[in-house]
């Protein structure tokens, strides 16, 4: 039988991976560790230093590079290991799931358990995995060179193409799960949705700009920006000219990505709104509602994300709640497709 509970629990299995992976990706980022291994052995890279010796010739291989010059100068043989540590288990989780997806993947399509439509969104999925290992690498490589950061733009890109392959991954899963089912017919809906998606994704975006900018350490104020100011005279000028501000400067950035969440919410309370008076599945009724739950619990948690200015754990809590936002989102977005 083609398309059959094998095949989805392979996609689910998919879908799990990454979102441990963007998990271990939250932590490397919020310790610092992303910049620890400035080489990429796509083989030999699976095991990291076994001796004294291999540890010492990694961390004069991280000494070359600004990271450690500007920043980490202080850093001794058992710091780096601490930082070494997400970094090695970020890129091994992300060779996981290539395996992961490529064997299964050649045993289905030789069994004969694909239809053409899914081996067609399985070859896409593979295309989405292989760039978004090279945006990994693209993204490392931006801060080899003269900074002791990465690129906030190549940041978001790759937290991005992340978040896509999973919704894509479930997606196609979905697909085949209600392959049999019929859906109702409900007028203008999916517009409303997709609308909703796209400010979640720009949301997102502007969410990985203050990550890599570390603009969630300033201005850890809510609902204003700085403590009796009004809105407008909290973003500081940083860089001209002035619409920079927005995707490149701190204050602007933090000021896009605040305002971007209440946008959020509001799409989704409309769309929850527009719903309440129309006939729907139960998967319908249940998606919407889970949607709803979600993005109070996630506006919640970057309030007090940024209040404690962004401890390891409530970040990472945060960018998960991101994620799970995203899979309500689709799920919704899939049941009202026609």
């Amino acid at each position: 039988m083609r398309d059959n509970k094998k095949v989805v629990y392979w996609l689910l299995t998919g879908c799990a991976l990454i979102f441990i992976m963007v998990v271990v990706g939250g932590i490397t980022r919020l310790t610092n560790s992303g910049l620890s291994i400035s080489n990429y052995k796509l083989i030999h890279g699976v095991v990291p230093p076994m001796n004294q010796q291999e540890w010492v010739e990694a961390f004069e291989l991280y000494k070359q590079y600004p990271e450690y010059q500007k920043l980490h100068y202080h850093f001794s043989l058992e710091d780096f290991k601490g930082i070494y540590f997400w970094e090695w288990i970020h890129r091994v989780i992300g060779r996981l799931i290539g395996v992961v997806f490529i064997i299964p993947f050649l045993y289905f399509l030789f069994t004969k358990q694909l239809t053409k439509s899914t081996i067609k969104k399985a070859i896409l999925l593979l295309c989405l995995g292989g760039f978004q290992g090279f945006m990994g690498w693209y993204m490392v490589k931006s801060g080899l060179i003269d900074r002791p950061s990465v690129s906030h733009y190549r940041l978001a890109a790759h937290l991005m193409t992340a978040f896509i392959t999973f919704a894509y991954s479930f997606w196609v899963a979905l697909d085949i799960i209600y392959k049999n089912n019929i859906k109702p017919v409900v007028p203008n809906m999916k517009k409303w949705i997709w609308v909703g998606m796209i400010i979640l994704i720009l949301q997102i975006t502007w969410g990985a700009f203050v990550a890599g900018l570390d603009a969630g350490f300033i201005h850890n104020s809510w609902p204003f920006m700085a403590e009796g100011k009004l809105i407008h005279e909290t973003v500081y000028i940083e860089q001209n000219p002035v619409w920079r501000n927005f995707i490149a400067g701190k204050s602007g950035v933090q000021f896009v990505h605040r305002y971007l969440a209440y946008f959020v919410v509001a799409a989704i309370l409309l769309i929850w709104y527009k719903t309440k008076k129309i006939s729907l599945t139960t998967a319908q009724k249940n998606g919407i509602n889970t949607l709803l739950i979600i993005v109070f619990i996630q506006f919640l948690l970057g309030i007090f994300t940024l209040i404690y200015q962004v401890p390891v754990w409530l970040g990472v809590t945060h960018q998960v709640g991101a994620f799970c936002l995203l899979a309500a989102m689709t799920f919704v977005l899939h049941r009202f497709s026609k």
